[in-house]
């Protein structure tokens, strides 16, 4: 794994803005940055990140069938019990998932470790899935980069395959917060490929979803049924929301499904080191309310259980803050997982970002940052296999 520095396309921004992609750029900061790009080799890709990407989906497959049912594990996830049911009978149906995203750190010098899973609402697939391989491809033609390169992605064509699988040619609703430009961006390229899937689709605001209640149901705005919808909306937002009540009485069949609100939840990282001990690929974490916490000794990332984007994420070393960022989450409780720092390639930290499309591994993202927390205003930098 290496960080190459290299020229940008002239026109790149030109081409993202052709391509929909408009939040390329974040509050005047780059957010796209192709002045320099990751390499890899093709053993680090098989062997580094795709083979454990998958062995770790497999772990936390068979964590949430244990945890389902498990009154204690979902107390000690704050879930709130209201919710029991609907999750254990979403995970009972089989209901499907989509995508997730694992972020993992990796520097080709060991086994990646898990740092954590974006199980429920994983932003930034667009660019990986698209604006990345546009680049790829014309980086090739430009030379400016070596012209066997190729890149580990098939995100796009393997979200076109999941919606056939999973949607089986219903209508499909897409909801979100779609005031925010990188939500909006997100749907729209899930709504396209679903399209291309061969689904029908309507998108709308997670806000103009209503509730009819001669028969029960969600419905949008031209008072249609909504029986499967993706949302890119956090499960345990839901649960707090005007409707939440709402949802075990609706037949509607959610994309994620509302099982993974386990996974999405910072507390698996020590059930998962609880249930797998030295598992290679993971990390030593305990709830910060453990005991066992303290085998972490006095260096150790302190993260929120409902965190997103790094929020309220502090890391400690020797008992003394190293970086922390601010947000507005903690009072659900913390986890305490061992200090591992990201590789620093020239001062920038990099984490690896591995998509699952249909529980397949099937791509990359590289996120990198001056501070060693990755955070919603990280630049996404492409990779190459060389």
């Amino acid at each position: 794994m290496r960080r190459i520095t290299c020229p940008e396309r002239n026109d790149w921004r030109a081409t993202a803005e052709q391509c929909g992609f408009d939040f390329h750029t974040i509050d005047g900061e780059r957010y796209w940055d192709e002045r320099a790009y990751y390499a890899f080799t093709l053993n680090e890709i098989e062997h580094g990140i795709e083979t454990p990407t998958g062995e770790i989906d497999a772990m936390c497959l068979e964590l949430a069938g244990r945890i389902v049912k498990d009154e204690h594990h979902l107390r000690r996830l704050k879930i709130p019990d209201a919710f029991w049911d609907l999750i254990a009978e979403s995970w009972e149906r089989d209901d499907r998932s989509l995508y997730g995203r694992l972020d993992l750190k990796f520097d080709g010098n060991g086994p990646a470790k898990l740092l954590e899973y974006n199980a429920d609402t994983p932003t930034s697939i667009f660019e990986a899935a698209v604006f990345q391989w546009t680049w790829l491809e014309q980086a090739i033609e430009r030379r400016i980069i070596p012209v066997r390169a190729d890149q580990f992605n098939s995100i796009h064509e393997r979200l076109i395959e999941a919606w056939k699988d999973i949607a089986g040619g219903e209508h499909l609703h897409l909801t979100g917060t779609t005031g925010n430009d990188e939500d909006a961006g997100t749907l729209a390229y899930l709504e396209d490929t679903a399209r291309q899937a061969g689904l029908s689709t309507t998108l709308l605001d997670i806000e103009d979803i209503g509730w009819r209640e001669d028969g029960g149901g969600f419905v949008d705005l031209d008072d249609r049924d909504i029986a499967r919808v993706f949302k890119l909306y956090p499960w345990e937002w839901m649960f707090h929301d005007a409707f939440g009540s709402k949802l075990r009485a609706a037949s509607t069949r959610w994309i994620e499904p509302a099982w993974k609100a386990v996974l999405s939840n910072k507390g698996i990282l020590p059930l998962l080191w609880e249930a797998f001990p030295n598992h290679p690929n993971l990390l030593p974490a305990f709830f910060e309310d453990d005991p066992r916490a303290a085998e972490l000794g006095s260096s150790y990332v302190r993260k929120p259980l409902l965190s997103r984007e790094g929020a309220n994420v502090t890391l400690v070393s020797g008992g003394h803050s190293l970086d922390e960022q601010a947000g507005p989450y903690g009072a659900e409780g913390f986890v305490r997982q061992a200090l591992s720092p990201l590789p620093n390639f020239s001062g920038n930290y990099a984490v690896v970002g591995s998509w699952l499309v249909n529980h397949e591994a099937c791509g990359l993202s590289i996120r990198e940052d001056e501070s060693p927390i990755t955070g919603n205003g990280s630049r996404f930098l492409p990779h190459a296999i060389l």
